[in-house]
Order: C-alpha cells, then structure tokens, then sequence
C-alpha cells in the first residue's frame, strides 16, 4: 500500500507541547504539502493525524486540500513506529497520508527503504507498506 509519511509543519514554541500550534508559515507549508499531493496524481483518500495539535493542524491542511477524509489515531504520536503505522494504514484500507512527528519519520522510513531523505517541517516521504 502506498503511503505518503508526512511529519507536521512549523510549529511554535511552547508548553504544553501537545497544545503547540502552527505558526503562520507552518500554516503555509502544510497547505503547500496538501496541494503538491493533489497534484500527484496519488492523491491520498485518507489522511491520519498524530492527536497533537500541530499534527492534527496540518493534517487538516493536507484533507482540505486533496478531498480526503481526515482521521485522527493516538498511535501516531511520538514515539510511533513501523508496527504502529502499519496498523493504522492497514485498518484505512486505501491510500493514505499520515502525520506525525521527529525522530519517528526518518526510522520509519529507514526501516521501511534502508535510508532517510530527511523530514523538515512539513517534509514527506512515499512509501510503500506490504499489507
């Protein structure tokens, strides 16, 4: 299955750090993010969302853009893994995106490819999961 590993955009400083929000520019990239995936050709039917507030901020960006259904899972907070991701992908049954969050991106995707293209705010990966 193909999945888009999305970390969430720029957000602002503060505590607590589940309540940080995007700041404007993050607002911004996460819009840019949901349209470069529209225009994919691939667009996800599914986006997923970490239950952070930046996370869930993004992932909203992302479903507005593209037309997809949004989805929130606790087991994409930090800390989520490649066993974590896989349920959640697995249960969403078609193409999806997620958002969540540093360091789990890159040892996702180097679990999943044997490399990290590198996750900066707002930074994506596809890959593909075996179901």
């Amino acid at each position: 299955m193909l999945v888009f590993l999305c970390r969430h955009a720029q957000a602002a400083p503060g505590e607590p750090d589940e309540l940080r929000p995007l700041t404007p520019e993050g607002e911004a990239q996460a819009v840019r993010l949901g349209a470069w995936l529209a225009s994919d050709g691939r667009a996800p039917a599914v986006v997923v969302s970490s239950p952070l507030l930046r996370a869930r901020q993004t992932a909203a960006c992302v479903a507005r853009e593209t037309g997809a259904e949004l989805r929130v899972d606790a087991r994409l907070a930090p800390g989520a893994g490649l066993a974590e991701l896989r349920a959640v992908v697995s249960e969403v049954g078609a193409r999806a995106a997620t958002v969540g969050h540093q360091p789990d991106c890159s040892e996702i995707t180097v679990a999943v490819t044997g490399s990290d293209p590198g996750f900066p705010p707002a930074g994506v990966a596809t890959i593909e999961l075996e179901p």
